[in-house]
């Protein structure tokens, strides 16, 4: 409860000036999905790759932590349609590659200040790849946004299944500013976004996670040996919060180029089975670079 308070507490305060810059469609890697924030007026293909602290799925982390870094390809086109593809590599997981994404979807506008998305997104997983996620290779993702001018708001709904089915929704909450002088020329120049977010959903992927891991434990982290009780498995499928997450990034402009540093305070709640998930600040480093 003292979360939610302070949730709706900053939210509340929040009354800076936002903007929407012509930029990509890029990939959320905390979420696995499409940032929808940004129009887009001009067909684009983006390029990047980026280095992560931890790997992250709906605010649960493995119970080891996994470095990774991916290599990232977003198509936009001028009709709204956009596609992607990204290539995961995670650092200490047995495979030499971990996983590769690819989705599609389509951009909305219902009027000047109300856009959203709609897409599907397909995940491949090598067979011996150890995070959670590898689980659901199959989301369905809708995803509107409003700009209030001071602030945007956003509401993400996501069904996910493969070997475990779940839903999430995602509300959240962004300002934007930018410098109104060059950094090194009257071409560049920094952007922040700080923003909160509360994921609520079901977690039966946790349960499946678990029967898995048991089946293979894993020595270095003693994990998959202790056995969940009915009581956990039936907390699994109960709709209820799940995190809330505190989000800084920082981020360098110019016309075809941007290289971001993000910092992400994240506090899991109603943390089933065996995760045993904790308060985390994941780091994420960012390089793309935009062609239109």
């Amino acid at each position: 409860m003292k979360y939610i308070c302070a949730l709706a507490l900053t939210i509340f305060y929040l009354n800076a000036h936002s903007a929407i810059k012509l930029m990509n469609i890029r990939i959320d890697h905390d979420r696995i999905k499409i940032d929808t924030d940004t129009i887009i007026h001009k067909q684009s293909l983006s390029l990047g790759i980026t280095a992560g602290s931890d790997a992250s799925f709906f605010g649960r982390t493995s119970p080891k932590r996994y470095r990774y870094y991916t290599a990232d390809m977003v198509y936009n086109a001028k009709s709204g349609f956009f596609a992607y593809g990204t290539i995961w590599k995670v650092s200490g997981s047995y495979p030499t590659l971990d996983e590769v994404d690819v989705g599609a979807g389509y951009l909305y506008h219902i009027n000047k200040n109300l856009s959203g998305t709609a897409s599907y997104s397909h995940f491949f997983f090598n067979r011996n790849a150890q995070i959670i996620k590898s689980l659901s290779n199959n989301n369905i993702d809708i995803k509107n946004t409003y700009n209030w001018k001071l602030f945007k708001t956003s509401v993400a709904f996501d069904y996910l299944w493969g070997k475990a089915s779940d839903i999430f929704v995602t509300p959240a909450i962004t300002r934007y500013y930018e410098t109104k002088f060059g950094i090194f020329d009257d071409k560049d120049y920094l952007s922040f976004t700080p923003g909160i977010s509360m994921i609520l959903g079901t977690q039966n992927f946790v349960e499946r996670y678990s029967d898995d891991e048991r089946s293979d434990p894993n020595p270095e982290t003693g994990f998959g040996h202790d056995i969940d009780n009915l009581l956990t498995a039936h907390a699994n499928r109960q709709f209820n919060v799940l995190n809330y997450s505190f989000k800084l990034p920082i981020a360098y402009n110019r016309p075809h180029y941007t290289i971001e540093a993000a910092t992400k305070y994240s506090i899991p709640v109603n943390v089933e089975g065996q995760l045993k998930n904790h308060k985390e600040v994941f780091f994420n480093l960012t390089f793309y670079y935009l062609f239109y």
